[in-house]
């Protein structure tokens, strides 16, 4: 193999693992985040544990946040409960952040 296969391999090899990395984080936030509105919700138990599933299946819908952001925000507002767009983003963002920094540490 020469030096330029090695260099490929290591590259799609990083590639992989930071896609897995970043999967993984997303599963963690949604996680977080579901049990975040589902007590908002006035879930517990199994059944927070259960929204927040619902979560990391919606994440599944299509790329990118929204169509987490949409679900929560329609789930918020069915119970009649005011929560912002930049608090239920700004949540987001900072559990995305606790879920990388955990997956870094447990790595």
């Amino acid at each position: 193999m020469s030096t330029f296969d090695n260099r490929e391999d290591a590259f799609e090899a990083k590639f992989a693992h930071d896609e897995t990395l970043k999967f993984k984080a997303h599963a963690r936030r949604n996680k977080a985040l579901g049990l975040w509105v589902a007590e908002k919700l006035g879930l517990a138990g199994a059944d927070a544990d259960a929204y927040a599933r619902t979560l990391i299946e919606a994440d599944l819908q299509e790329a990118g946040d929204e169509d987490v952001y949409r679900k929560v925000k329609a789930d918020l507002d069915a119970k009649g409960l005011d929560v912002s767009e930049h608090r239920i983003r700004r949540t987001m963002e900072e559990l995305l952040a606790e879920a990388i920094t955990q997956l870094k540490t447990e790595g």
